[in-house]
């Protein structure tokens, strides 16, 4: 209808206005959140800055004591740092001025003599600590005309790519990773496009600082501070440990014994090697097993046993290493190894039996440690991914006739056949078709309409593994005995179905048939018709 066919009231009138201005409050009551969001945030990264760079102040100061003791085997890498100080020092210099400049072009005021700020009040601290009133933290077009009407994004973006490119000429191209963090962290490339934006690729000036609010680009220019304060932390770090890169350094001596394993079979021989873990060419260190001197080639000796008995065992023995100053030092050592016969468990880590079309994990485990075991199987095959085992069966095998799983393990470079079983391989059970968590019973008419589709349920199976519906027919049944079927091809019902829902009364009955279940092999399943009692 027209106004002038249905005018208003005064009192409506009132109301609608009281709508609108609600409305607008609500909006404020938003954005005032959503730039003291703005605020705290910014707060914090200008925190962060702080705390990184006195890490950073800490790296430099270690150049400076290691310049100190030697200078000719520091001076080349203390130089790039100061080199990537300086630069880096100066681009951060450069930002604050860009954010105390984007602040004024807003219309801030300096804030001087005893005027002083509320809390709430917004507000900038330069880098050298004046304080600016800010006029307006949502301001939308200052920055914008500033960042990109003015180019100043894009000589931001020229700085950043030529600090980058400086840093990652100074490391190794061993170190590819390293160069990677910098070109993610100092990362300048255009952001792919995106369908909301109508396909258009935006630049990174634009994606960056346009239309953004002044606040908004406050913090992220603070962001991009603690980029490069990050990456020139990285920068420093791989200096300072390239000072040392090529020496040797040996703060710790140790008896070391590596033996063949420390698990056995029985019958099979033990030994091991044993050595100071600093060797020094000049002279050999002098090796006791027990309280025997054992022979020593090129810094090591060899402790070998036969193994008769089953058991755990232990040895050791004494190395004696004469320093330079004519005094031996002695480092004791101790070893223990176990003699056990060849066992191997295999379990299905399910149930005692294998599903085709899955995969089924099992447990392969016993005296002899993983890395030593290889399974095989007959009608399958075995997997590892990981830690963990999975069989792929081939063909139904209820009877386990044709199914066994064999384990094999390497000793003394020999394959030994350890345990064969056999083991049974059945279908994927049937699942369930189910409406609202239920298969068959009463149901209101309430619940049934509010449900999206059908389900397919594997009851009491513990495997990950699902099947979903592909199609079904649902049978109404009118008060005069008429059945109608409305059929669908997914598993949602459709708006026919849901239209028949509607009008269904209580005592009628719904009867679904005609049900496919698709499992995630693609293997197709026709599932028992389902029968509800509408409440």
């Amino acid at each position: 209808m027209g106004a002038k066919n249905c005018p208003e009231t005064p009192r409506q009138k009132m109301i609608n206005m009281m709508y609108i201005v609600l409305t607008a409050m609500l909006a404020l009551n938003v954005a005032a959140e959503v730039l003291e969001a703005f605020r705290v945030v910014d707060a914090s990264l200008t925190q962060t800055i702080q705390t990184v760079d006195m890490k950073n102040k800490q790296i430099y100061s270690s150049f400076e004591q290691a310049y100190t003791e030697n200078p000719t085997k520091v001076h080349e890498w203390k130089e790039k740092a100061d080199l990537v100080k300086s630069k880096t020092d100066t681009l951060i210099n450069q930002i604050w001025d860009l954010k105390e400049e984007l602040v004024y072009f807003s219309g801030a005021v300096k804030i001087e003599g005893d005027i002083k700020l509320r809390d709430e009040d917004p507000k900038f601290i330069t880098q050298y600590g004046d304080t600016l009133r800010v006029k307006k933290e949502d301001d939308l077009n200052s920055p914008s005309e500033m960042m990109i009407t003015k180019g100043k994004a894009e000589e931001l973006k020229n700085k950043i790519n030529g600090l980058k490119n400086f840093l990652i000429q100074l490391i190794n191209e061993e170190d590819s990773q390293l160069s990677q963090t910098l070109l993610q962290e100092l990362n300048t490339e255009n952001p792919p496009s995106k369908s909301l934006d109508g396909g258009e690729r935006k630049s990174w000036e634009v994606q960056h600082f346009d239309n953004k609010p002044l606040i908004a680009v406050l913090t992220l220019l603070s962001k991009i501070q603690i980029d490069i304060k990050n990456s020139e932390a990285h920068v420093i770090n791989y200096l300072y440990s390239q000072i040392d890169a090529g020496s040797f350094k040996f703060n710790k001596l140790g008896a070391r014994v590596i033996a063949n394993s420390n698990i056995i079979f029985q019958g099979d021989e033990y030994f091991a090697e044993i050595f100071l873990a600093a060797e020094d060419t000049t002279q050999s260190p002098e090796i006791y097993i027990g309280n025997q001197k054992v022979p020593v080639i090129d810094g090591k000796a060899t402790y070998r046993v036969n193994t008769t008995t089953p058991g755990t065992f232990s040895w050791k023995g004494l190395i004696r290493y004469k320093t330079p100053e004519g005094i031996f030092q002695e480092y004791p050592f101790e070893q223990e190894y176990q003699v056990t016969q060849p066992t191997v468990t295999v379990s299905a880590t399910k149930m005692n039996v294998f599903y085709r079309g899955i995969a089924n994990p099992i447990d392969i485990g016993g005296s002899i440690p993983i890395e030593d075991l290889r399974p095989t199987m007959t009608n399958g095959r075995i997997e590892k991914q990981g830690d963990q085992y999975f069989v792929y069966p081939t063909a139904l095998d209820e009877l386990g006739r044709r199914t066994k799983v064999s384990i094999y393990s390497t000793v003394g470079g020999e394959q030994r056949l350890l345990d064969t079983k056999p083991w049974r391989v059945k279908r994927v059970p049937d699942p369930v078709a189910q409406v609202a968590g239920i298969s068959t019973g009463d149901l209101r008419r309430e619940l049934l309409v509010a449900q999206q589709g059908i389900f397919a349920v594997l009851e009491d199976f513990d495997f990950d593994y699902k099947y979903t519906i592909t199609e079904f027919v649902v049978n109404t049944i009118t008060a005069d005995g008429y059945t109608n079927p409305w059929p669908a091809t997914s598993n949602r019902f459709t708006a026919d179905q849901k239209e028949q829902f509607s009008n269904l009364r209580p005592n009628s009955y719904i009867y679904i048939n005609n049900i496919k279940a698709r499992g995630d092999n693609g293997d197709i399943r026709e599932l028992d018709a389902i029968t509800f009692k509408i409440r």
